[in-house]
């Protein structure tokens, strides 16, 4: 007589399994945890920075003057509609509101979630909303 073969695993064989899986999902999930918020973060630099470049390369088509940009909606009109930007920047950081533009003189001082830009239409200048002076963003409350 020939020894029957194994066709099955045993229940031993499938809990070590599952348990190796378990250990690496725990080192694994939160490292990917905090990656949505840094990308959060690199998403708004980037926008923050095409938005002044914009605003640089419109300056100075238009015979030193800056665009006029509305507060509130965040279409950035001008800019829009003669075409520097395809789509009105978004401030993914604070969230729901990030394209709304408050005008402003300089960066927030604290954290907020109201509007995603501040716009200064005297000087051009423009910063991420809670974003510091260095675009670094403010710690959430």
């Amino acid at each position: 007589m020939k020894p029957r073969g194994r066709s099955a695993f045993t229940l031993v064989e499938i809990l070590v399994v599952v348990i190796i899986l378990g250990i690496l999902s725990a080192i694994v999930v939160p490292q990917f945890a905090g990656a949505s918020e840094e990308a959060k973060i690199e998403s708004t630099k980037v926008q923050l920075q095409k938005l002044r470049n914009t605003l640089a390369v419109y300056y100075v088509r238009n015979n030193a003057k800056f665009p006029n940009i509305d507060e509130g909606d965040g279409t950035w009109a001008e800019v829009l509609a003669e075409g520097y930007m395809h789509v009105p920047p978004n401030n993914q950081y604070v969230g729901a509101n990030g394209r709304i533009i408050q005008y402003g003189v300089g960066p927030d001082a604290a954290f907020q979630d109201a509007y995603g830009w501040i716009y200064n239409p005297a000087t051009g200048d423009v910063w991420a909303g809670s974003y510091d002076a260095n675009d670094k963003p403010l710690p959430r409350p």
